[in-house]
């Protein structure tokens, strides 16, 4: 067959780099610190309330297709009790959609709400799903880069770059707050100045959330909350980071009526339905105590310090977290200078798996000398990572 047999817009992505470097840990016995999954799972509790939905027959068979009407009910109940403050609320019924994880939120909502040759304009350094998912739905990515600055060891949002690449072509800004890989969350002049211009230009945006609860310094605002902003703004989060559970994929977008209807038509011509049994549980785990959510907060704040101290000590310059359970690092006071390289010999150096964030820009050599880490270990293993990277310092 002379044809290719992979879509020309999707081979540019290739094997990703967390499959490579994963069997790269497997291959070598190292510590992957690459991929963000954590090494222990979530609340004994939500597991029970699983096994039971399973034994009962609960979701056994095709849920319904919006999400069993629990976990939509939990949704919103959620949303109601974190956000409410700031005048958010969603109707179960119709305004809250049930996924297969976030990642399938993501492509629902682009392959629902863009023409081919729309642009979107995405927060660069970006997971790498949002670059396959807008090639999917025939859109033109526009990246904004995050500008590092390391005076203070963060990321910051260029507004007068993300004003001057919106055209008369884009459809939709494809947020993530808090951010990955960078650890960033957007303050609130930043996401003023989005839904400023989002409401100006009369633009869609989707906003990955994910990490919601992962907010160590300050807190996290939902873009839907700011002015104008909810009709306009289909807002994604998850079971998976929440609650330590990323392999049952349980997501949801709450938004509009319209907005998740049009998800949905989309929705169902991917996976249907998914997770049946563990949609019972995840509906429980978001009735959790306020005391879950800040102690899983946390325990991640004093895991991201345990690392980023043996980071340091290793000789990385580190860019500190705000939020998620990730560190970039900039491998140049090393002398390193290509994140590629360096990940791929970081496990016979070290026995650390690391992964490049060139892999997660468009302009590679903005990403080339940064690399990240992920910290949603346990403390005995963080410990022993930063042990084994102090060989780096030392030659």
């Amino acid at each position: 067959m002379d044809r290719p047999l992979l879509n020309r817009r999707l081979a540019e992505f290739g094997t990703t780099i967390f499959a490579e470097m994963s069997a790269l840990a497997v291959r070598t016995g190292s510590l992957n610190l690459g991929q963000g999954f954590p090494d222990a799972d979530g609340p004994e509790e939500v597991r029970e309330a699983a096994v039971r939905a399973l034994r009962d027959g609960r979701g056994n068979q095709y849920p319904p297709g919006p999400g069993i009407p629990e976990l939509r009910a939990a949704v919103a109940a959620h949303q109601e009790r974190f956000y409410g403050h700031l005048g958010l609320s969603y109707d179960p019924d119709t305004e809250v959609l049930v996924t297969a994880g976030a990642t399938e939120a993501i492509a629902a909502s682009l392959l629902a709400l863009l023409e081919p040759g729309d642009e979107v304009i995405a927060l660069e350094p970006y997971y790498d799903s949002y670059a396959a998912c807008i090639a999917m739905a025939g859109g033109r990515r526009v990246p904004v880069t995050l500008c590092p600055h390391p005076e203070s060891g963060s990321y910051r949002l260029d507004l007068d770059e993300l004003r001057d690449a919106i055209t008369d072509k884009t459809r939709l800004i494809l947020l993530n707050t808090p951010h990955n890989p960078t650890g960033t969350v957007l303050t609130h002049e930043e996401l003023s100045a989005v839904a400023r211009l989002a409401v100006e230009r009369d633009l869609l945006v989707v906003t990955d959330e994910v990490y919601e609860h992962l907010v160590f310094e300050g807190e996290h605002l939902p873009l839907a909350s700011f002015p104008g902003m909810r009709e306009r703004t289909v807002t994604i989060s998850s079971a998976g980071k929440t609650f330590s559970f990323t392999g049952w994929k349980v997501g949801w977008i709450t938004a509009p009526a319209e907005l998740v209807a049009a998800v949905r038509s989309a929705k169902q011509f991917l996976t249907y339905v998914s997770a049946g049994p563990f949609q019972y549980a995840v509906a429980e785990a978001l009735t959790l105590p306020d005391s879950y959510f800040t102690g899983l907060r946390d325990d991640l704040r004093t895991k991201r310090d345990v690392l980023a101290a043996g980071l340091t000590d290793a000789g990385f310059q580190v860019f500190r977290p705000t939020g998620t359970y990730f560190i970039t690092t900039d491998i140049r006071p090393l002398g390193e200078t290509d994140g590629f390289a360096f990940c791929r010999a970081l496990p016979e150096r070290a026995g650390v798996v690391a992964i490049p964030n060139a892999v997660f820009y468009d302009h590679k050599d903005e990403g080339a000398p940064f690399v990240r880490f992920a910290f949603c270990k346990s403390i005995e293993v963080l410990q022993e990572a930063a042990g084994r990277l102090k060989a780096l310092a030392s030659g």
